[in-house]
This record gives C-alpha cells, sequence and structure tokens, in this order.
C-alpha cells in the first residue's frame, strides 16, 4: 500500500523538524512529501522557536532518498545549495491508487483556481499554516497544516495519505482529523 506523510512549512525550526522525523519513522510512511517553506523563516514571519536551518537541513539530508519536495515561497537557490534532494519544483503529481495528486505549496496554485484535474483528484497544498479538507465541485483540496508555525489555533502537525483515507495528525501522533477517500 502507498503510504506518504505530507507536511509543509518547517521554517527552519530544526526542533519541530526532529518531532517530524521521529513521527516518520513511527508512521511507517515509504516517503514524504515536503510542501515547501523548509530552511528559512521568511520575512513576515517571527523566528520560530529552535531556528537551526543548519540542522533542518542536516535532519532532511540523512533521509535525502526518500524526500520529494516541492518549492515554497520562501525556498530559495541558496536553500538548495544546502540540500541534497531538489527542492525548486513548482509542483509534482503523485497518483495514489486511482486518484492523482497535484501538489504545490500554494502560494501560486490555490482551491478554486484548480489544475486540470479529473473528477476524484485531489489538490494538495500547504502555504496557509492552517490544516484544511474541503471539497472543491468533484475533487479534494487537503493541506496539511504546518510543522514549526501553526495560525488559526490550529496545530503542528502532518498528514497521512493513503488510497483509502486522509489523516491529520499533530506531531504527537494523536489523530485530528480522518477524511475516508473510498
Amino acid at each position: 500500500m502507498n503510504k506518504w506523510m505530507i507536511a509543509s512549512d518547517l521554517h527552519g525550526a530544526a526542533g519541530w523538524c526532529q518531532k517530524l522525523m521521529d513521527a516518520w519513522e513511527k508512521e511507517g510512511a515509504q516517503k514524504i512529501l515536503l510542501l515547501g517553506d523548509l530552511l528559512y523563516h521568511g520575512p513576515r514571519n517571527p523566528l520560530p522557536e529552535q531556528y537551526d536551518p543548519k540542522r533542518v537541513a542536516a535532519l532532511l539530508n540523512e533521509r535525502k532518498g526518500r524526500i520529494l519536495c516541492v518549492r515554497g515561497n520562501c525556498d530559495a537557490e541558496v536553500d538548495q545549495m544546502m540540500l541534497d534532494f531538489p527542492i525548486l519544483a513548482e509542483s509534482c503529481i503523485l497518483a495514489i491508487g486511482e486518484r492523482t495528486i497535484f501538489a504545490s505549496h500554494g502560494h501560486h496554485v490555490k482551491k478554486g483556481e484548480m489544475p486540470s484535474l479529473q473528477p476524484g483528484d485531489i489538490l494538495l497544498c500547504g502555504h496557509t499554516h492552517v490544516p484544511a479538507w474541503e471539497s472543491w465541485g468533484e475533487n479534494l483540496y487537503l493541506n496539511p497544516g504546518s510543522v514549526s508555525m501553526p495560525k488559526e489555533d490550529s496545530w503542528r502537525g502532518y498528514l497521512i495519505l493513503t488510497e483509502e483515507e486522509a489523516v491529520w495528525k499533530d506531531l504527537e501522533g494523536d489523530v485530528r482529523h480522518r477524511l475516508s477517500l473510498g
């Protein structure tokens, strides 16, 4: 079974990145898809707790063969120089079962501005720092929220995506929301 961990918006927070790596091991997901904003906190955001972009790069580089990533609005060529896996693609497409997943950070592609998807396909974005699960016509918009700087009273967490379901969890592994995809 395909089991993906989806996370976004680490923003250089090493302690929260370590918790994400620990959760990844516990989840047993084969791969992780990072939806951007890995190392830099951005000029609009406060410095996150335990801000250490070099440590975040080291934690991610240890797992480079199992990471897929799209570029966030805070990711730049200098960040790519620190990482041993590609981070500068604006989007990617995955297949999970019969569904196509179009993944982007979300600052260029947004819900309501769907790319050409077939009924049942999923638009997956980060950027807002708010977990989301919404129907859009015959498609779904999913957002894992933020690992380091959650907004709107949400939690630090990630999304587990399989053919059967999408499950939002906090970094302790507690289920916050479950959505059947069957």
